[in-house]
């Protein structure tokens, strides 16, 4: 797995453009640290932890726990309460994340300029 130093990422929060799923327990977490921020589309999912996923966006806006810095909020407080998406990304479960070719400045594939 290619490591990717994000801290060197020119536009930290290209990945947060379209939010992310997290597990419902993650979630109560997070709230409890009373952010600017919400959750939305409560979903059942098989594959999180306690069977529910919320999503940090509502339809094509960025993730709400974004700062007008650029920055996510959750990590500024609590690294530990960050989503496992939001850790693991551009990876996701070992592999590189389908949404990273469109999120990841990193990953991106290069675009020639035309003149």
């Amino acid at each position: 797995m290619k490591s990717i130093d994000c801290a060197k990422c020119k536009q930290m929060d290209s990945c947060c453009d379209s939010g992310a799923w997290v597990d419902l327990e993650e979630a109560k977490k997070i709230l409890s640290l009373g952010l600017k921020g919400d959750f939305y589309h409560l979903e059942t999912d098989k594959d999180f932890p306690s069977g529910y996923k919320v999503g940090t966006s509502y339809e094509d806006n960025s993730c709400s726990f974004i700062t007008p810095e650029g920055l996510c909020s959750i990590h500024k407080i609590d690294y530990n309460l960050k989503p496992s998406y939001c850790k693991e990304f551009p990876h996701e479960n070992g592999k590189l994340s389908p949404l990273a070719k469109s999120l990841c400045i990193a990953v991106k594939p290069k675009t020639k300029k035309i003149k």
